[in-house]
């Protein structure tokens, strides 16, 4: 297993790959981010990850980008090769499959359902 060098790293995105995001293209979506991000000969700026669920199951395929703390809707291969080339290569986020946005305020878009609280039971 390789250590990656992570000090040039502008962004880091996670890509779910859980049950219900892989039904909705999740390992196409991924392999597509990587292939625009080497086309772009970005590898050094941008790393990806690949997790397991992340709890937004009705929002297939979640991608979320750090350090801006946005989670996107939706995402398939094509929005993946455009949320590299807007959103970590140009800084303009893809607004319409926007779910969340950490920003400064915390708050969500709007774009989502609310789910459920984890402290509910």
């Amino acid at each position: 297993m390789s250590t990656w060098d992570l000090s040039t790293v502008q962004h880091h995105v996670l890509i779910c790959n859980g049950g219900s995001c892989l039904k909705k293209l999740g390992d196409e979506t991924t392999l597509a981010i990587r292939d625009e991000i080497a086309c772009h000969g970005a590898e050094n700026l941008i790393h990806t990850t690949r997790t397991r669920c992340n709890g937004r199951c009705e929002d297939a395929c979640v991608v979320t980008v750090y350090p801006q703390g946005i989670w996107y809707k939706e995402m398939t291969p094509e929005l993946g090769r455009r949320l590299v080339r807007e959103h970590l290569l140009n800084g303009q986020p893809i607004e319409e499959n926007m779910i969340y946005s950490y920003a400064e305020t915390f708050v969500p878009t709007g774009n989502g359902s609310a789910g459920k609280s984890r402290a509910a039971k």
